[in-house]
């Protein structure tokens, strides 16, 4: 049989951490810090409505920038570039990002504080859609690209499920480590430090990466509507009922994760430590368990198990709402049962992640990997991270308390995130068992026509 190679392996494990690191500090942390940044400027949402702005933009940006810089490696018959250079100015962007608060910008500029807010909004926005589009370009394009390129069917599903539980990972660093760092240090070095980690990784990955013998030149720009023609479609009905799924899945998923951190520290009354406590027990148990998750999906049907993870996905948010609910003067109890539904909620998202991307993989046309990965990015990214925050955003505006807030001199009040995007999040998740049954009637009927050919 063949096998990943230890080269790969190490390629995988790298960039694969250092691009899910990044990823989980925009997440969650630029939110956070965006949140926190005008703390003492009295915002009348607390800047909630601008951490959901830049999570909908940059899902859009995402989308774009992978079906342009996919289609493009294709046509030059190179990841390793992308990839590479990528990540080089990724780290660029990320260190700026830190830079961009009232304070510092009014250190170098001689503006009002009014129009230092404003400014500081708006290029908190735009540099998250500049971070993107590098990260996009070489995680989202190339380096998906690149795995799918150097992974064959037989062990597919063990790789992916590696794969889907890094994200989990760079959370628990991100959560844990990082969450801890800018309690003491502040968020500029902290965000400073990572981007240097991720351009030192990109200048690494120009000497080690290589692609894989299958890639050759192939399409043009025309190609990029490629994964949009109804001939594509209708050969690769999997590919495509996966993208429902995956959809539904990553809306339920971010109608509650960029307000997640915000919600323990101001609502639950979480510190640095406890919440990455939290974080930790949840992450690590969920990836052993998933480890051998992912060796059984190599085992038996994919899509099947598909329901399996969303019940589970299902079971872990609902019990992160009811568990919210516990006074929290029992900080103990809060802690031990928000851990619990945290870990089960974990699970069910490593495993859906897993199962889908593997299908996604499995039925991903080897002549146009690179033009595909901006299809899924639609169904990854951009439905998601628009619709789902909005749903977050809604039911915050309309249930979320008033949080106080620690400035330099006053407490100031805020809006705080609601508990209820863990309960919509468990109902969407619910909705994803709908998309299940049209992938196994895809998949029969990929299979009947193949026996017909």
């Amino acid at each position: 049989m063949e096998k990943f190679s230890r080269r790969n392996w190490f390629l995988l494990l790298l960039f694969g951490m250092i691009g899910q690191i990044a990823w989980s500090v925009e997440n969650m942390f630029f939110g956070t810090f965006v949140y926190e940044s005008f703390k003492d400027y009295n915002l009348a949402d607390g800047g909630l409505g601008t951490v959901t702005l830049m999570v909908q933009l940059s899902g859009i940006v995402a989308t774009v920038v992978t079906l342009i810089a996919g289609t493009l490696s294709d046509k030059l018959g190179n990841r390793r570039s992308f990839i590479s250079i990528g990540y080089i100015i990724w780290g660029v962007t990320v260190a700026l990002f830190g830079c961009l608060t009232p304070e510092i910008l009014g250190s170098i500029l001689s503006k009002p504080a009014t129009q230092l807010v404003t400014l500081s909004l708006v290029l908190f926005v735009v540099g998250d859609c500049v971070m993107t589009l590098f990260g996009s370009t070489a995680n989202d394009a190339a380096f998906n690209a690149w795995v799918t390129d150097n992974t064959k069917p037989s062990y597919r599903g063990y790789v992916e499920s590696v794969l889907s539980i890094l994200p989990l990972l760079g959370l628990l660093i991100v959560a844990g480590g990082i969450g801890i760092l800018t309690g003491a240090f502040g968020y500029t070095p902290v965000f400073v430090g990572l981007g240097v980690l991720i351009t030192a990784c990109g200048v690494m990955g120009v000497f080690m990466f290589k692609d894989a013998p299958t890639v050759e030149k192939s399409g043009g720009f025309r190609d990029i509507v490629y994964g949009f023609r109804p001939s594509v479609i209708k050969k690769h009905l999997p590919f495509y009922a996966t993208l429902l799924s995956v959809a539904l899945f990553g809306i339920a998923m971010q109608t509650f994760m960029s307000y997640l951190i915000i919600y323990m520290k101001y609502c639950l009354d979480f510190s640095d430590l406890e919440y990455s406590a939290v974080f930790a027990v949840a992450i690590i148990a969920g990836a052993v368990v998933n480890l051998y998750l992912g060796k059984l999906s190599d085992k038996t049907s994919k899509s099947k198990l598909l329901y399996f993870a969303a019940i589970i996905l299902s079971v872990g948010l609902f019990g992160m709402y009811f568990a919210s609910m516990v006074p929290v003067e029992n900080k103990v109890a809060l802690l031990i049962l928000f851990g619990i539904a945290g870990f089960v909620m974990i699970c069910g998202n490593i495993f859906s992640t897993a199962l889908n991307g593997s299908i996604m993989r499995d039925n991903t046309p080897a002549e146009a990997v690179g033009k595909m990965q901006g299809v899924r990015m639609f169904a990854s990214v951009l439905i998601p991270m628009l619709v789902g925050p909005a749903i977050g955003n809604a039911l915050n505006q309309r249930f979320g308390s008033g949080a106080q807030l620690e400035g330099n001199d006053v407490l100031t009040a805020a809006t705080a995130p609601a508990r209820e995007i863990f309960l919509a999040g468990a109902i969407i998740s619910l909705l994803a068992l709908l998309a299940i049954p049209l992938i196994r009637m895809a998949e029969e009927r990929t299979k009947k026509s193949e026996k017909a050919e």
